[in-house]
């Protein structure tokens, strides 16, 4: 008996094993090297065509990545509308995602080329890192042949998505559950270190922390009295830009790092990078090493991240339109 169950823990791990090698295969490098040979030099050129007037896109079409891939997978089901209005788009963690209409932009010159061939999903995951190389960050690679998803529900998107006012256990609880380990929670939330983001993400540490009127103690007293005076001047703001990496927003370095260890981390959820030893001691040797560490690290990192619950061969389908599923 002891020897049976031996034997189907061992096909139990080997099937499992076998199904995550099968969905990994299948995205490869060059997917669509015959099917349409030109699907990735049509999103890198309208990605570097564009993005210099629009930098700050490259922080929103990679926190889009993020978005979608924390719900059902890489799947592009964050682009999808709903006319109930229901979808992941309108969830309140995706109400400040930008960057709809550029993907749908890339998609049209992609249909155009190669109608039907290649994905919505696979289209975002390309254009988040062409447009973060594009304005001077790390490359990473970016294997395709993703299909695209058929659902998309507001409510998965609002309990699966890692928030900004998460503890650490909710951060970790979050990331496990797609595959993603403390390291990779500590090297994606690298990619704070461009853009901005809006009073309301950040004012319930400013002015009612607990409910009692209170301001964050984990928040550096001087960096909450010079957002409270030039920034998020009371607690009604809600639209208010700020910058996540003060002075260097532009720049994808270490800078936000140097933030959180200072205790300059403008969400909760930066400042619980400093709530566990794993965690915390991750960040302090990022800042030890070099630019060039970081940047390998975020590419392994992202790469990772990219394969989560992806759908492939005859799994979902290719929209014609990124934000409609096919009739």
């Amino acid at each position: 008996m002891a020897r049976q169950l031996g034997y189907l823990r061992v096909l139990v791990v080997c099937v499992v094993a076998s199904i995550i090698a099968t969905t990994q295969a299948q995205l490869q490098l060059g997917f669509y090297a015959n099917s349409c040979p030109n699907a990735e030099k049509i999103v890198s050129e309208f990605v570097n065509e564009h993005i210099h007037n629009a930098p700050s896109l490259a922080a929103a079409l990679i926190r889009m990545h993020f978005h979608d891939c924390f719900v059902r997978g890489c799947d592009g089901s964050v682009l999808l509308n709903k006319t109930n209005n229901q979808a992941e788009k309108n969830a309140p963690p995706n109400l400040t995602v930008r960057g709809f209409d550029f993907i749908e932009r890339i998609k049209s010159l992609v249909e155009a080329a190669c109608p039907g061939v290649v994905s919505c999903a696979d289209i975002l995951t390309l254009a988040a890192r062409d447009s973060i190389v594009a304005t001077g960050g790390p490359s990473w690679q970016v294997p395709t042949g993703r299909r695209d998803g058929l659902v998309s529900n507001l409510s998965e998107a609002s309990s699966n998505i890692p928030s900004p006012f998460d503890n650490f256990t909710t951060l970790q609880t979050k990331f496990n559950r797609v595959g993603l380990d403390l390291n990779d929670l500590v090297i994606l939330s690298g990619a704070h270190t461009i853009g901005v983001s809006h009073c309301s993400s950040v004012r319930n540490r400013l002015y009612n922390f607990t409910g009692k009127l209170d301001q964050d103690p984990a928040l550096d007293s001087e960096y909450a009295q010079n957002l409270k005076k030039f920034k998020c001047k009371s607690i009604n703001d809600s639209t208010t830009l700020i910058e996540m990496d003060p002075g260097s927003r532009k720049t994808f370095d270490l800078g936000y790092y140097n933030q959180v260890v200072k205790r300059r981390g403008l969400f909760t959820s930066d400042s619980q990078l400093l709530a566990n030893s794993v965690t915390k001691s991750l960040v302090n040797q990022l800042l030890q090493g070099s630019l060039q560490n970081f940047y390998a690290q975020f590419a392994k990192s992202m790469e990772k991240m990219g394969r989560i619950n992806v759908k492939t061969g005859t799994q979902g389908e290719i929209r014609k339109q990124c934000a409609l599923v096919n009739s």
